[in-house]
């Protein structure tokens, strides 16, 4: 994908209404600090566009990235971080759901893991929870770089069994430094959009 132009084009907050249009999406999830900012910023080729937050947990609304005016990249909101209120999860939760149930341009569904740690209890119960609402979701294991090559297998393994995926599932490792992954991710963002087809 030649990336022309970028535009964050809508921030969905709770009471905020998911925008109408005409254009594929793709959404990615992740827990706080795994790394979602920086594979978007890297998917843009846009240096900090993504607002790679300090805070963990301070992403708080879907935020809409419209590519070439063609389709849209959908970052939503990190999950897992405990100190956000009970009441935030809740309120975070709802509106995730209400993106997963009511989006009817989603064509694919992203989750980002960090490469280097058994999945979480959180990371576990997002993977099941895009499943149940139809989707298939495409790994992404972050943070390749932080690994030697010698055990990126292991890690893989890792993340298979721990999230116990299903057969056949997509897995792409990724670095934001390197890139490595990159191209990878755009091929299955342009088969799942079939804006591939167009160029």
């Amino acid at each position: 994908m030649v990336i022309k132009s970028v535009n964050l084009e809508t921030v969905c907050g709770i009471t905020s209404r998911l925008p109408e249009h005409e254009k594929p999406e793709v959404a990615f999830a992740g827990k706080s600090n795994v790394g979602k900012s920086s594979l978007i910023n890297g998917l843009m080729n846009r240096k900090s566009y993504a607002r790679i937050s300090a805070t963990p947990g301070k992403t708080q609304t879907i935020n809409f990235y419209n590519i070439n005016d063609a389709m849209y990249l959908v970052d939503l909101p990190g999950y897992g971080y405990a100190k956000v209120s009970e009441k935030e999860k809740i309120q975070w939760g709802k509106l995730v759901e209400r993106y997963l149930h009511g989006s009817p341009r989603l064509k694919a569904v992203f989750l980002l893991i960090d490469i280097r740690h058994v999945p979480s209890a959180n990371d576990r119960m997002m993977y099941e929870w895009i499943l149940d609402k139809g989707f298939q979701p495409i790994m992404i294991l972050t943070k390749l770089d932080k690994l030697k090559r010698s055990q990126v297998q292991k890690q893989i393994k890792v993340v298979k069994e721990g999230l116990d995926l299903v057969p056949g599932t997509k897995v792409i490792p990724f670095s934001s430094v390197t890139k490595q992954g990159r191209d990878e991710i755009w091929e299955v963002i342009e088969a799942c959009t079939e804006l591939g087809q167009e160029e």
